[in-house]
């Protein structure tokens, strides 16, 4: 698989960093910069200020270096402060939130109702808010999403479910010709505060139908917003903020995350939709994912701890828009990106992400970027295919070696 992926990202690769430098980076140009301070939340809740200098990289690399308690995404949260809940129940616990604060809240699609949803998002909510609130609808996506933007019209707030993100695609036409357009094209009379769910992504052995990653779908129609969840926290506090939004709002949650537990606070909070989220700061390289492959890559960085680089990894949450604040800085301190993506390479988020990055920091690479993305394929059935398809962890690891060579 190692040199698969190797001959893959070869010819991306191929210059090296010294050469790539030399080439293009002999005047660097000073973008501007966001005033204010800067700074960082580490895992164990220390705060560290401001970027180091550009030359700062310039350390050997540390050859003593282990895995530290703030690399494992796993660590107990016993000790912390709040409840426990697994993603699926910190979405509902959002979901139900916002119903309680705003009566315009509600929900429709497949299964919604008394069953609770096809992974139990709204489980209990037609019983405490009733069959209009939560509105099960017959297998009819395109109608149902049509109906969904209809009510945004008139005032409500609705939240519409795909039982499975591939079954919107039956509702594409609804997304993109009226949800995304109808502010535009009305003048501004009509605003579609319209939250689309449901879960997606490569699970196991689901099929091709069942596995499929819509973001690259969705990103190039105007007026909507794309986040996607990874945590229990994120999870709610992006359902809350999508919610409130006056602009239609896609949330991706992944099939697999869906049993993720986590301790989240007590108190409400609700997160900025166009933030990504620092996960683990570094100095070497900036690895740039979101969704389940924020696992793969926290995986392969206590390997790359290990081997003595200090990777800084991203989780960018917000797909459209980029958080280019955020990953600009990064950019800026380390000089190097990989991006690690389940989406298809070709017209992918890593495919649109490489062009703003090489648009707007192109100066402060020392490399190529790398985007390793899912194979242009239908995902297989069988389980060491599918497998195949998806990056993975010893993929990771090899082209951050190959990135800080």
């Amino acid at each position: 698989m190692a040199s698969a992926f190797m001959q893959g990202v070869g010819a991306t690769t191929a210059l090296s960093s010294a050469n790539y430098k030399n080439s293009c980076f002999a005047s660097p140009r000073s973008l501007p910069e966001r005033k204010g301070s800067f700074f960082v939340i580490r895992s164990d809740g220390s705060l560290s200020s401001g970027l180091n200098p550009r030359n700062s990289r310039r350390g050997t690399l540390s050859t003593n270096a282990v895995a530290t308690k703030q690399d494992n995404v796993t660590a107990s949260t016993a000790s912390k402060p709040g409840h426990e809940l697994l993603l699926f129940e910190a979405l509902r616990e959002g979901l139900e939130e916002e119903m309680d604060r705003d009566p315009r809240v509600c929900v429709m699609g497949e299964d919604v109702g008394h069953y609770g949803g096809s992974y139990k998002v709204t489980k209990g909510l037609a019983t405490k808010f009733g069959d209009l609130r939560v509105l099960d609808t017959p297998i009819a996506e395109n109608s149902f999403t049509g109906m969904a933007i209809g009510a945004a019209m008139t005032g409500l707030r609705p939240i519409v479910e795909g039982m499975n993100m591939g079954f919107l695609l039956l509702a594409f036409n609804q997304i993109s010709n009226n949800c995304g357009m109808l502010h535009y094209t009305s003048g501004g009379q009509f605003k579609i505060p319209v939250v689309i769910r449901g879960p997606g992504g490569v699970g196991r052995q689901l099929g091709a139908e069942h596995s499929q990653r819509l973001e690259s779908y969705f990103q190039s129609i105007p007026g909507i917003q794309m986040v996607a969840c990874s945590t229990p926290y994120n999870a709610k506090g992006l359902m809350k903020a999508a919610i409130r939004s006056e602009n239609p709002v896609i949330l991706f949650e992944h099939v697999l995350l869906y049993n993720l537990k986590e301790r989240i606070p007590d108190e409400e909070y609700v997160l900025n939709l166009e933030e990504a989220e620092m996960v683990r700061p570094g100095e070497h390289v900036t690895i740039l994912t979101y969704s389940r492959m924020r696992y793969h890559v926290m995986q392969a960085a206590k390997t790359l701890v290990n081997k003595g680089y200090d990777p800084e990894v991203i989780d960018i949450r917000s797909l459209k828009p980029f958080d280019l604040y955020t990953i600009g800085n990064s950019v800026k301190k380390t000089h190097r990106v990989l991006i690690v993506e389940e989406c298809m390479r070709t017209g992918g988020i890593g495919a649109s992400l490489t062009a703003s990055i090489n648009e707007n920091f192109h100066d402060y690479l020392d490399a190529p970027i790398v985007c390793l993305s899912s194979q242009d394929v239908p995902t297989p059935y069988a389980g060491v295919l599918e497998e195949w398809t998806v990056v993975q962890p010893a993929q990771i690891v090899a082209a951050v070696e190959q990135l800080c060579q």
